[in-house]
């Protein structure tokens, strides 16, 4: 009998949900710390928010991608993937910014999270994709 490797598009969204809790544990310290309170922040921000596992990294999505949660030795990268019409009031996207698209936030270790301005940035990029749904 031949095993079937799943791919990132079929895990279901306990499997994904079980792949970012790894990651966060995995990461530790600062890195994933910093992941955890991103994830808090969308989950509380975009209440029916899905989680799932892309390109090896947490991916939340709703109607459509809003953002990746990426890890790297010197920052944690929060990428939305329509950033570029994502309204940024606080300023907070600080890196991808010459793209035609997508933004990102660069967090660094001792960075605090702007958890206000964070989640006003998370219901922005669901509205965004939300208005791209319906058109």
């Amino acid at each position: 009998m031949a095993t079937v490797k799943k791919t990132a598009a079929a895990l279901g969204h306990d499997e994904a949900a079980h792949h970012i809790d790894r990651r966060i544990a995995e990461l530790g310290g600062w890195r994933g710390e910093t992941l955890s309170q991103i994830r808090a922040l969308i989950k509380e921000a975009v209440p029916d928010v899905v989680e799932e596992w892309k390109w090896n990294n947490p991916v939340w999505s709703s109607n459509g991608i809003l953002c990746t949660g990426e890890s790297y030795k010197a920052a944690v990268k929060t990428t939305f993937a329509r950033g570029a019409s994502v309204p940024d009031p606080a300023g907070l996207f600080n890196a991808s910014l010459d793209g035609n698209v997508r933004r990102a936030i660069d967090f660094r270790e001792g960075d605090t999270l702007d958890k206000k301005a964070l989640k006003a940035l998370f219901k922005a990029a669901a509205e965004v994709n939300k208005a791209a749904a319906r058109k």
